[in-house]
């Protein structure tokens, strides 16, 4: 099998493997040349020069190679890390202020405003502060926040027409 290529190695080791079949199969009469140049197995999954009875099956083709192949290595599964429970996210701290104290000086009411001014600050406090946006177990504080935000914003935009009105400001 010495100047050779790996592939014609392959299948004179082929060849002579059929023949040795064959023989303990009783068939002695075979021919070295019977069938050279018959491409024969195409159905098979290996296709060669047929020889007569020294076709090869596609898996006496796959036996030829598994003294050469080299079974990997198994991949040692990865392992598995319990999930971690990661605690629920601090609430924020002006959510926990619902005292009108302490609203009004979220709102830094210094009664000086215009009502322009007033009705941005609403917008910005209702941003940070409202319902729809706070965790669910705080909601409640939101929407205490959200009604005494309005209520002292409304007030002072009420004063600030009524100083209007007598001509105060």
């Amino acid at each position: 099998m010495f100047g050779l290529t790996v592939f014609e190695s392959v299948l004179e080791r082929l060849k002579a493997e059929a023949r040795e079949a064959a023989e303990e199969n009783g068939d002695h009469d075979i021919s070295e040349d019977e069938g050279l140049g018959e491409i024969r197995g195409l159905t098979s999954g290996f296709a060669g020069l047929g020889t007569g009875a020294t076709f090869m099956s596609g898996s006496q083709a796959a036996a030829a190679y598994l003294d050469i192949y080299e079974e990997p290595a198994p991949i040692p599964p990865e392992p598995q890390s319990p999930p971690t429970i990661e605690p629920p996210p601090a609430p924020p701290p002006h959510l926990l202020r619902t005292e009108p104290d302490q609203v009004a000086e979220d709102l830094a009411l210094n009664g000086k405003e215009s009502v322009d001014d007033l009705l941005a600050r609403r917008r910005i406090f209702a941003r940070d502060n409202h319902p729809d946006r706070a965790p669910e177990d705080l909601r409640i504080n939101a929407t205490l926040r959200m009604k005494i935000a309005n209520m002292l914003i409304d007030e002072t935009i009420r004063r600030i027409n009524v100083e209007k009105s007598f001509g105060l400001r």
